[in-house]
């Protein structure tokens, strides 16, 4: 692991890291916000999950969630969206919503995308190794979040993996890869035809044999341009209210799908987690 840059804001610590990555079978970037409280040991870790295009650093510059986790005294890992780097095969006709910068946060199976794209086993396993060995964290107390495609991830990977997490919450999060084109896209692509092996990547889908009720923290703002299309909201509502799975959804009035809206309630969320993180 190679730290590649470091900036002091709000008495802790922004860093960028490269190392290389064995499941993804390329070289991954990634951040890393350490709160001043590490001067004393330990502190627990919110796990960030970008969406469409990102990378690791969008989060870092346009999340304003530096202040907040200084406040509560959490890390904030923001790893990358996808595999890069030569020989990472990318969307045939370069479009922004498969391949590069699009990792979806499953594991591939299909040729190409499966010698590099297994995003899910790097942010499960592969990712939160390394940070817990190399950064004063408690990987004992961990959470994850995300936005849009990382929404998706955030809240696929809490519920398949309750033992690992103690709190999910997801901003305007493709709630159901199965009904909506960036989904069909990736998953036909990634995993293959076969529609039931898309379940384990679909929050509504995988509602029903949730093991932990976790309560989902959903914002949605009401002018984002691929509401009705993508993303969906109240497929996931009437998923929770059928298994009487707890959802606090909140629709923000005239908010869209950027980090502006992200920006917004950045730190509802991480009082949200740290909340549970401390319990």
């Amino acid at each position: 692991m190679e730290i590649i840059s470091e900036n002091r804001i709000f008495g802790g610590r922004q860093l960028r890291f490269k190392h290389a990555s064995a499941v993804n079978n390329c070289e991954m970037t990634c951040a890393i916000y350490l709160p001043p409280q590490v001067e004393n040991g330990k502190v627990p870790v919110l796990y960030w999950l970008s969406g469409l295009t990102c990378t690791d650093e969008n989060f870092v510059t346009k999340a304003g969630a530096q202040r907040y986790a200084a406040e509560h005294g959490v890390a904030i890992v923001a790893p990358d969206t996808s595999p890069r780097g030569e020989g990472v095969p990318d969307d045939p006709e370069a479009a922004w919503d498969f391949g590069l910068g699009a990792g979806f946060y499953v594991n591939a199976t299909q040729a190409p995308w499966n010698q590099h794209y297994q995003m899910y086993d790097y942010i499960v396993t592969e990712l939160p190794k390394l940070v817990n060995a190399n950064f004063p964290v408690d990987g004992s107390r961990q959470s994850i979040f995300g936005h849009s495609m990382g929404g998706h991830g955030a809240l696929t990977i809490a519920l398949k993996n309750p033992d690992k997490y103690h709190s999910v919450s997801a901003f305007a999060p493709i709630v159901s890869p199965l009904n909506c084109p960036w989904g069909e896209k990736a998953l036909s692509n990634y995993i293959g035809a076969n529609r039931e092996l898309w379940k384990q990547y679909d929050t509504c889908a995988l509602i029903p044999g949730a093991d932990k009720k976790f309560t989902l923290l959903v914002d949605q703002g009401s002018a984002d341009n691929f509401l009705k299309e993508q993303l969906k909201p109240e497929l996931l509502q009437a998923a929770c209210k059928e298994n009487n799975h707890p959802l606090q959804l909140r629709i923000r009035e005239g908010y869209d799908h950027s980090y502006y809206f992200i920006a917004s309630f950045m730190g509802e969320h991480i009082a949200f987690h740290a909340q549970h993180l401390s319990a």
